[in-house]
């Protein structure tokens, strides 16, 4: 999980050292794909009762709007 989490802010970063919105667009699309992971990882850590049905939902909310953001600049950096 830590990786997946980390993996994010540190792809971004690296992507907006880039010189086009095409390399970019790139690491934002990795962004998105550690969002997926994460996702998993936090399902099944309420699956295997790690974490509660509450701290689920909140961690559930708040990866699907950086998905959500993510996704919305992707589309942005290709049109």
């Amino acid at each position: 999980m830590q990786r997946a989490a980390y993996s994010i802010p540190s792809n971004f970063s690296e992507g907006c050292g880039r010189t086009s919105d095409k390399d970019f667009n790139r690491f934002v699309t990795i962004c998105l794909g550690s969002a997926h992971e994460l996702e998993y990882f936090i399902l099944l850590a309420k699956d295997l009762k790690y974490i509660d049905i509450s701290t689920y939902g909140l961690l559930t909310t708040e990866i699907n709007e950086i998905k959500r953001k993510l996704y919305s600049l992707s589309k942005k950096l290709i049109a």
